[in-house]
């Protein structure tokens, strides 16, 4: 137990030392905290309500529980629900529940990866948070939806973290040279910022080791560290590695690689629910709609290892790769989408075609609403763009 306050560390790593502790200096997210937003503006009132935060691994929630850590008044803890359970929490709520009665000092609970703790565990945060005892920001990887009791789920605020974009993933490593006081080339950034797949801390956890070699920062030292940095993540490899080999080994309809690598992957560790959400998206990516039915059994796999977890769904796993590995292959959805996209982003503001649009009054149908004298579909400036071949 700890909050956040604690004597700095000199032998921190490097994404620790850089955590951000004000909402100017965080990278990424501004739809969530930007200038104007809801939580910023709670935030900076110190009125922030109890929330979950839900996003991808080093996408910053912890940062943001840094953050508020350092704007409020209140007390700020942190448990970790990988190593803490009900007693650590007990002890916690007699505090705030003395703070707030005798001290009329409000407490705040940071509950690191809140979807490991089981439902009695979760359950005994709801008297402190109904009463007030407690705010409680936790923070997940995982769907809140399936992973967090729906009776504490509806006295909590959920917040979606976005993953990292490269360019914010460059704007934190040209941070982090400047504190290193190195030469960071342009293509290296871009590089390492490619690798490190929207998680900041794997780019600054890598760009640090790269450093320790005492070698100029290329990309084949770059190279180097990322295998390294596998070695002391334990999943590190089965993040990146594996699942490549996962994916590419069903892209080639190649069940039998395709079945070893999953079972690599489950025997060393890996979360089933994240190899569930990489069948889905392969199924949606890669099969589509040539075997719309992999999407199908890839939904119910992921809602197997929901209920049953390890070892009891691994067959289902194995049930949804040998499908899809064995599907045919359509990525016309997929390329069809990016085109798209190309197109709404270069083009965001192209007009609805007249015939395409509502005409409830008169004056609307005079004006050429609703008028099927038209052949597009298209905004105008499109027309006869093709995304998706017959």
């Amino acid at each position: 137990m700890n909050t956040l306050f604690d004597k700095p560390n000199p032998h921190a790593p490097l994404a620790e030392k850089l955590r951000p502790t004000s909402l100017d200096d965080f990278v990424g997210q501004e739809e969530l905290i930007g200038p104007g937003t809801m939580l910023r503006e709670l935030i900076e009132r110190d009125e922030i309500p109890s929330m979950i935060l839900w996003g991808p691994p080093g996408s910053g929630k912890t940062t943001l529980a840094t953050i508020i850590a350092a704007a409020t008044g209140s007390q700020f803890t942190q448990l970790s629900a990988v190593s803490t359970g009900k007693k650590d929490l007990k002890q916690v709520l007699e505090k705030a529940k003395t703070d707030r009665e005798f001290y009329q000092k409000k407490s705040i609970l940071f509950l690191d990866e809140i979807h490991r703790w089981n439902k009695g565990q979760q359950d005994a945060l709801l008297p402190a948070v109904e009463k007030g005892d407690i705010v409680l920001i936790g923070a997940t990887t995982e769907n809140p939806s399936f992973e967090v009791n729906s009776a504490l789920l509806s006295r909590t605020q959920v917040f979606v973290l976005k993953q990292l974009t490269e360019e914010q993933i460059g704007t934190l490593l040209k941070r982090a040279a400047g504190e290193l006081k190195v030469k960071l080339p342009e293509d290296v950034v871009d590089f390492l910022a490619s690798l490190a797949n929207g998680d900041a801390r794997t780019a600054l956890n890598t760009l640090e080791l790269a450093h320790q070699s005492g070698k100029p920062l290329t990309k084949t030292l770059i190279k180097e560290s990322v295998q390294k940095t596998f070695l002391y993540d334990k999943s590190g490899e089965e993040h990146f590695n594996m699942i490549s080999a996962l994916h590419k080994t069903m892209r080639a309809s190649d069940p039998n690689a395709a079945l070893y690598w999953l079972a690599r992957m489950l025997q060393s560790g890996e979360d089933p629910l994240y190899v569930a959400r990489r069948i889905i998206r392969f199924a949606s990516e890669d099969v589509g709609n040539e075997k719309p039915t992999g999407l199908v059994l890839a939904v119910a796999a992921y809602n197997t290892c929901h209920y049953l977890g390890m070892p009891e769904c691994n067959l289902a796993l194995a049930q949804a790769v040998e499908y899809l590995a064995r599907a045919p292959k359509s990525r016309s959805l997929d390329s069809a989408w990016s085109a798209i996209m190309k197109d709404i982003i270069e083009e965001p503001n192209a007009p609805v075609p007249m015939h395409l649009r509502n005409a409830p009054t008169k004056l609307m149908k005079e004006l050429g609403y609703g008028d099927r004298d038209q052949e597009s579909n298209l905004p105008e400036n499109l027309a006869g763009r093709v995304y998706l071949s017959n």
